[in-house]
Formats: structure tokens, sequence, C-alpha cells
């Protein structure tokens, strides 16, 4: 089969690479769609330390499954899912106390084992979840990255009625602002330096945006603000726009090395809560059932789509923070 392979940082390409045989509890899924997202590149840079090379990268996706392992049930070929690309280890302390994706031994498809952007991926079986047939495998493997949000989601202390302020209006910040909107919130206002993505923003139903959070007028703060750029300048801008007794979330990755100036002080007299969100816990399905109901517009989040050979100018087109999210088609 064809798939791309990062040989080492820095250096891909498409090859002929053996096609994927099933472990007894495993099934191999002809890959529909496959998106790309900011971890992808980190692993083409060399920057995703748990990541061996070469590797098949590609972890938000979906297709059919096409051949089940021996030991495999409740799955048959034929079948269409999204894939859960989380490997945890099942034996550590995080994931004896229900915190698998901090998982002392943590893997995903994707990032430390071959992935999707390929013809074929072999998976647990137990990872793969399926979709219901008004769904495209293009709009299914938005499926990962809405995972994610939705643990965001699970991270917020939250109530009905909160204002909040999200920066970002890329693929994530888009998903949040929908979740917000689906949680409650009184209104959500979003913040971005690129216009045409406030434009996409309000359309999605944010109730108002702006190149900075100034624009809105609205000394007191946000209930809830949340930062989806993990820029360092912005995530200081975003924790000083916390209401007194509020909520700042990380979602965004910053790089490891990154540090952003905070007030101690501000933290403990304002009874600021700062909590972070790291990919995939027990939302995978309850995100699947959410892409269902049609929480997101996928034709509107989904802006682009090459073939398997234009990996390398999928991949610019993401550096290039050009449209929204970007897809391969290996099938």
């Amino acid at each position: 089969m064809r798939a791309v392979v990062i040989e080492r940082p820095g250096e891909f390409g498409v090859r002929e690479v053996a096609d994927p045989t099933p472990g007894a509890e495993q099934v191999v899924v002809r890959v529909g769609a496959v998106g790309i997202c900011g971890t992808d590149v980190h692993i083409v840079q060399g920057e995703f330390p748990p990541t061996p090379y070469p590797i098949v990268p590609g972890h938000e996706f979906a297709g059919e499954v096409v051949a089940c392992g021996i030991s495999v049930a409740g799955r048959r070929e034929g079948d269409r899912v999204a894939v859960d690309p989380s490997l945890f280890c099942g034996g550590c302390h995080y994931c004896a106390i229900g915190r698998g994706n901090l998982c002392e031994n943590w893997g995903a498809i994707g990032d430390t084992v071959d992935g999707a952007m390929a013809e074929f991926v072999a998976v647990p079986a137990a990872n793969c979840f399926p979709i219901p047939d008004h769904l495209s495998y293009a709009h299914a493997a938005l499926i990962e990255p809405l995972s994610c949000a939705v643990h965001a989601f699970d991270r917020l202390p939250r109530a009905l009625g909160s204002h909040y302020l999200i920066y970002g209006a890329g693929t994530m910040g888009l998903m949040m602002l929908r979740l917000a909107a689906r949680a409650g919130a009184a209104s959500v206002s979003v913040v971005d330096i690129n216009t045409a993505r406030l434009d996409v923003a309000q359309a999605l139903g944010a109730d108002a945006t702006a190149t900075g959070a100034d624009a809105f007028g609205r000394p007191q703060g946000w209930e809830v603000v949340i930062d989806c750029t993990g820029v360092v300048p912005v995530i200081e801008d975003a924790i000083g726009r916390v209401r007194r007794g509020g909520v700042y979330q990380q979602f965004g990755v910053a790089p490891g090395e990154a540090a952003a100036a905070v007030s101690p002080f501000r933290i403990y007299n304002d009874e600021i809560t700062i909590v972070g969100s790291m990919a995939v816990l027990h939302s995978f399905g309850r995100a699947a059932e959410l892409m269902g109901t049609g929480v997101l517009d996928a034709e509107v989040m989904i802006t682009h789509s090459f073939g398997l050979d234009e990996f390398g100018a999928a991949l610019q087109a993401f550096r290039d923070g050009v449209g929204r999210k970007i897809q391969l088609t290996p099938s």
C-alpha cells in the first residue's frame, strides 16, 4: 500500500509499504479521510518527543473495516467507523485512577505507532466507533478533534448563563464556540487576528468577534476564558480577561519551553481557577453522537482536501493558516 512516511525530522514522502495485518484484537481500516493537525506538524519538525521514526502520521480519521483479527467481537468487515487514536497502557497510576490521557506510557495511533495517512491502518477494534450512514468519512474524521473539545468541557467548572471569551477562531476555537453555545453560555465572544476567520465565527453563532478583546468593552471580564492558540502573548492577555471567581483554560498547545507571565496575587485574590486539557479521555463516543446530531457544520469546517501524494502541499497550507480543517483522502 501507499503511505506518507516521515523518515526523520524534516524528511518525508509517499512510499510503498507493507499492507497491515490485524492482530488478534485489531481490525484493518481502509482510510476514507484523515485530518492534519498541529501535532502532525510537530512530528514532521521533530518537536514531538514521544514519536519514533520512521512513522506514518495521521490520528484524525474514519473509514471502512476491511479485515478483523481472530478475537474481535462487535466489529465486522464493512463497518463504517471513526477511530479513537488513544493507546493507554491500562496499568500505570494514571490509568488506574481513570486519567488515561496522562498515562505514563502514553501512545497514540499516528503519534507513536503508524497512523492513517495511508491507504490502510491496523487499529484496536475497541477504539472503533460506528458512524451513522448520513456522515461521510470526511465529516466523521472531525470526531477526533471534536472529542478533544468535549474533554475540554469536561474539565471546565462552569455554570449556565456564563459569558465565554475564546481566543483563536481556527478549527478548535470554532468547535469550542459551538460547544459553549450548546453548554448554556449567555454569550460567546471570539478573538482572532484573522478577520476572515472571525467572519466564520460570526456565521457559526458567535455573539461578538474582534481582533482584540478591548473592542468588546467588557472591563469586568468573562466567567470563562479559553485559549485555543498556544501563543504566549495571547495567553498572557487571555488570563488578564478572566472575571473574579472565573476560570481560565489552556487548550491551545504551546511549545514545551514556553513560559507566560501570570500574577500569583491575582489568582489568589480573585480566586481564579486555571485548568488544562490534553487530548481525549472518555469523550470519543460522545463526540461521535454530537457529530451525528449536527453540532458542527462540517462543510464549513472542512475547507481543503488533498490526495495522499499532495501531503507536502497540504502540510504547507496548514502552516500558512489557509482555511480551516485540511484533510487527505488516501483511498
